[in-house]
């Protein structure tokens, strides 16, 4: 007698999309995900932290650069905690938009030493697959929202060509680090 072949367990896959836009994100997210039944996609500002920042009175004044990638390894961090760790042990496929890359080439633009953000972000996991999403030309200086576009007017303080040039400089950081 012969018995039925164990099926074997999915196998769980962690893939970072990174970039400045979006709606690229989501995009090469999605794209990246394939069947929803996979897994799914874990998005920034999980935690909340962000909204309440966004609703912040004036008062409180502006964070720095360091604070708000201090605010984002928490929600990162809760991330892993809540969506990303446990759909991971159940086999799932998680595709993380945007991870660590666009953090440290945030930092990077707003001129933070690549040793202080390997350290902030050194608990996250490596990624098994890893993905840029280009903005496009049209697009790339007027985005506003998502970590970089949300950022960049909190550091920028209003100053258009600053904060067009952050987003650019985050850019360029993370199509060289993808491009090697």
């Amino acid at each position: 007698m012969t018995s039925a072949p164990t099926p074997r367990a999915a196998k769980s896959q962690l893939i970072a999309v990174d970039g400045v836009d979006p709606a690229a994100l989501i995009g090469c997210a999605r794209a990246a995900l394939g069947q929803a039944s996979r897994g799914g996609i874990s998005k920034w500002d999980a935690s909340g932290v962000f909204q309440e920042l966004a609703v912040a009175d004036d008062a409180s004044g502006m964070p720095s650069a360091r604070t708000l990638l201090l605010l984002y390894a928490a929600d990162l961090a809760f991330r892993l905690r809540w969506q990303i760790r446990p759909a991971l042990a159940e086999g799932r496929t998680v595709v993380v938009a945007p991870y660590i890359c666009t953090a440290w080439a945030f930092g990077r633009a707003a001129g933070l030493s690549s040793s202080w953000l390997m350290n902030l972000l050194r608990f996250a996991p490596r990624a098994h697959d890893q993905r840029f999403a280009h903005a496009s030309g049209a697009r790339a200086g007027a985005i506003t929202e998502g970590f970089v576009g949300f950022s960049a007017d909190r550091i920028a303080a209003g100053g258009k060509g600053e904060r067009r040039r952050i987003l650019a400089l985050t850019a360029a950081e993370l199509r060289n680090r993808y491009d090697r």
